[in-house]
């Protein structure tokens, strides 16, 4: 039998990919939420129940960490690919808890725009994942990407445009202003988190080529 660079007797990328299945059940059903806009609630209680289990997942990995001595990546690797996970999923859990409590009657165009992205970008960190535990170059999906996190930049500047450029007619209009831009605010954070997610990816596929 051939030489492994990552032993078969850890399981961090059996426990990652647990965690992203997590993480991309949740986007899914975000993503659900903001397309079809239909059974709001019942789909933020199940994000709710897949973030609790993500973040199990995400103590289990913790928990390996400190007590395996060999590890195929760097430890520091292992802790930041499971941060940068565990916090995205968070961020996911916090854009469908707002979603779920404002009220809103129709979501915006932009924001469906965006959380397609977001689920995109979700996908090819799926896809990194896969090939960081085969060790194959992953720029293209990096690329991928950036390229999505950019196009979101530019959304997100005509989403709150949209939203300011609303004529204030009572209090009704003005917390509406307030709702919205806290949704685009999680919903940046979580593009701009799932990039971050990307970008220690790439840094360790390219550190154990």
């Amino acid at each position: 039998m051939g030489f492994s660079f990552f032993p078969k007797e850890v399981q961090f990328f059996d426990l990652f990919q647990e965690q992203f299945e997590k993480l991309n059940e949740a986007v899914t059903a975000l993503c659900s939420i903001f397309q079809e806009f239909e059974d709001v609630e019942n789909k933020c209680k199940s994000i709710n129940l897949v973030e609790e289990m993500g973040n199990e997942v995400a103590r289990r990995i913790s928990k390996q960490l400190s007590t395996t001595f060999i590890t195929p990546i760097d430890r520091e690797d292992i802790h930041s690919i499971n941060v940068a996970q565990e916090d995205l999923l968070n961020l996911i859990k916090a854009i469908s808890t707002r979603i779920g409590l404002y009220d809103f009657h129709v979501i915006k165009f932009p924001a469906k725009k965006l959380v397609k992205n977001l689920s995109i970008m979700v996908e090819e960190v799926g896809r990194m994942m896969d090939r960081l535990r085969q060790r194959k170059p992953v720029e293209e999906n990096a690329k991928k990407i950036k390229s999505l996190k950019y196009e979101c930049e530019m959304l997100l500047l005509v989403a709150l445009g949209e939203v300011y450029d609303i004529k204030l007619t009572g209090f009704d209009a003005v917390m509406d202003i307030v709702k919205w831009t806290h949704i685009y605010d999680r919903i940046e954070q979580a593009v701009n988190q799932a990039d971050r997610l990307a970008d220690i990816i790439e840094g360790v596929v390219l550190k154990n080529a």
